[in-house]
């Protein structure tokens, strides 16, 4: 894909920032968030060519259960299969393209809803009215929907559009045994929205990273419980993700081991892990809930967010007849947490488009916002040319 002068420079602005060190390094340069050559080749390096999330295992756990997701253009559906496996495919009409299934539901058997085509939930054609004109035989061709590639790994689905990428049990094989000790497959989907934003896709990923806005930008939820001294990063830089934990202290509403708990012990009774698996998936796993955000950027001013919050357990059993008096209060608490991130998250958006912005100097909290620089940088900056000896090497 050949780059204009003015995307070179910015991915050589981002180059930069990605072979500096956190203490030297400035933030990456403002263009790159609303740039439409950047996001096209974001689309073609990043998004159909890793894995992206859909959301949990947990949230379609019945079989016909389906959710809905688009990678990169490519609308899809993921559905809990009757064997109790869940696979995906093409969320598209064999017959005129037409998209078949919206949002999240249940379903034995799938109708487009132009002209009737019927699909069982395996994606074969079971039915193709007054098409015996063209082939008595045409509903038993073995006409099905294109598979997307789909893995489980510890309660969540990963899909995606390459079938070369590693599988994702090796991409985040050093980030297993810590999200393992909270038993999340275990976890029990209480809330799955979608959201549209006004902000680029990179903009709210970095927010999410980042624990120096907490005290500010959350002062009056998630902020006020938070010690930022506790944050805690990994020594290594790795390719598919980052993390970082945090504590929460004795005041906490929410954060820390229900007495039921009998698994989580130390300090990790009151430790919250937050990964963010790159490019777009990222949540905060608690002893006694998790909550999560799936990014799938619409354009560069624009990003579907799917959030989804899952409750412990211990917590579920414990709350017994109180558990949707509870849920109603901890879902608008986190509709709170969110209109908070959505708000900085705009106005950093316009901030960066303005002729002004400026690359500012990292914190150290600020931590995986560099990770992040890196991945990007890997994944976008254009493959480097052989020398002149292999090249030589070649033609020989």
């Amino acid at each position: 894909m050949e780059l204009s002068a003015h995307a070179t420079e910015i991915l050589k602005g981002l180059k930069k920032v990605a072979q500096s060190t956190l203490d030297e390094a400035f933030t990456v340069p403002p263009a790159i968030y609303s740039d439409a050559e950047i996001a096209k080749l974001e689309l073609a390096r990043i998004f159909r060519a890793d894995w992206l999330c859909p959301g949990l295992a947990a949230d379609i756990p019945n079989p016909g259960d389906y959710v809905t997701w688009n990678i990169a253009g490519q609308p899809i559906y993921c559905v809990r299969g009757r064997d109790g496996g869940i696979r995906s495919f093409a969320n598209v009409c064999l017959h005129r393209m037409m998209t078949l299934l919206q949002d999240r539901g249940n379903c034995q058997r799938i109708t487009c809803p132009y002209h009737g085509w019927t699909y069982d939930i395996d994606g074969r054609v079971i039915g193709a009215g007054h098409m015996q004109g063209r082939d008595p035989e045409f509903e038993k061709k073995g006409y099905r929907l294109p598979e997307i590639r789909t893995e489980i790994w510890e309660g969540w689905i990963y899909v995606t559009l390459n079938d070369e990428a590693p599988p994702v049990a090796e991409l985040l094989r050093e980030l297993e045994p810590d999200v393992s000790r909270y038993r999340l497959d275990k976890y029990v989907s209480v809330a799955l929205q979608d959201h549209l934003w006004n902000t680029n896709w990179k903009l709210l990923t970095e927010n999410f990273m980042e624990g120096y806005h907490l005290p500010v930008a959350h002062r009056e939820t998630v902020g006020a419980w938070f010690p930022v001294e506790a944050t805690k990063f990994p020594e290594k830089v790795f390719d598919a993700f980052t993390w970082q934990t945090f504590e929460k202290d004795e005041t906490a509403k929410y954060g820390r081991a229900h007495p039921d708990n009998t698994h989580l012990e130390g300090r990790w009774r009151y430790t919250s892990l937050m990964p963010t698996v790159f490019p777009s998936h990222m949540y905060v796993l608690a002893p006694d809930h998790m909550w999560y955000l799936s990014l799938h950027p619409k354009d560069v001013d624009h990003v579907h967010v799917r959030f989804g919050l899952a409750v412990a357990p211990e917590v579920c059993a414990g709350l017994g007849d109180k558990l949707p008096e509870w849920l109603e209060a901890t879902l608008a608490f986190f509709d709170k947490v969110n209109a908070e991130d959505k708000f900085v998250v705009e106005g950093i958006h316009r901030g960066s488009s303005s002729p002004l912005a400026r690359p500012g100097p990292f914190s150290w909290l600020e931590r995986e916002i560099h990770d992040f620089a890196r991945y990007l940088d890997c994944r976008l900056s254009p493959p480097k040319k052989p020398a002149l000896q292999e090249v030589g090497r070649r033609m020989a």
